[in-house]
């Protein structure tokens, strides 16, 4: 049960992953916040570095995905 708990974080953060990097987020930081994403670790046991790095992927992601929608 344990592997398919990673499987199940890994899946998540490659989706995660593909998402930013399809909406703009570069991949040096979709990989860095897909991941810090994918844990579900609180901004409490982030350096201030990641959580701004997550903060700027999904501010980027959100303004990119609106542009998108009908």
């Amino acid at each position: 049960m344990l592997s398919s708990f990673f499987t199940l974080a890994e899946e998540r953060e490659k989706i995660f992953r593909n998402e930013l990097i399809q909406y703009g987020v570069s991949s040096k930081k979709a990989v860095i916040a897909a991941k810090i994403i994918a844990s579900g670790q609180s901004d409490e046991l982030l350096s201030q570095e990641e959580i701004r790095i997550v903060k700027d992927a999904r501010q980027k992601w959100s303004v990119r995905n609106k542009r998108y929608k009908p």
